[in-house]
């Protein structure tokens, strides 16, 4: 049912994405204040989106495992922004639901994605 592999590799591209979001919104102003919340949910997207188009198993699978990754990628980026104090601690349940939901999205966007792919193939 879960493809290991693909979803080891999605999560890593997004927490890799998020902390480099967080790190960048330490040092630069603009980010902090336009795109910290924007940019967790689209990296969250992105994400779960890479699982279900790699995958493809269905709508339902594709959006409770991209919920996943996309919480899974939003606390690690939250709790990096949180030590290094740009955010406070009662934000992280917050950040982390508001990422757990657009990561289902992006997991319902792969699956759509995948179907495509699969009905161009010959």
């Amino acid at each position: 049912m879960i493809d290991i592999r693909v979803f080891v590799r999605a999560a890593i591209v997004g927490i890799v994405l998020q902390i480099a979001l967080m790190v960048a919104a330490h040092f630069i102003a603009f980010i902090e204040r336009q795109g910290f919340l924007l940019g967790g949910m689209t990296i969250s997207a992105v994400a779960g989106y890479l699982y279900a188009m790699d995958t493809g198993k269905g709508y339902f699978t594709s959006a409770t495992m991209a919920a996943i990754i996309g919480g899974l990628c939003a606390l690690v980026g939250v709790g990096v922004s949180v030590a290094l104090r740009d955010a406070p601690t009662h934000i992280v349940p917050l950040f982390t639901t508001i990422c757990v939901v657009t990561g289902a999205v992006g997991g319902l966007f792969g699956q759509m994605a995948a179907n495509l792919k699969k009905m161009n193939r010959p």
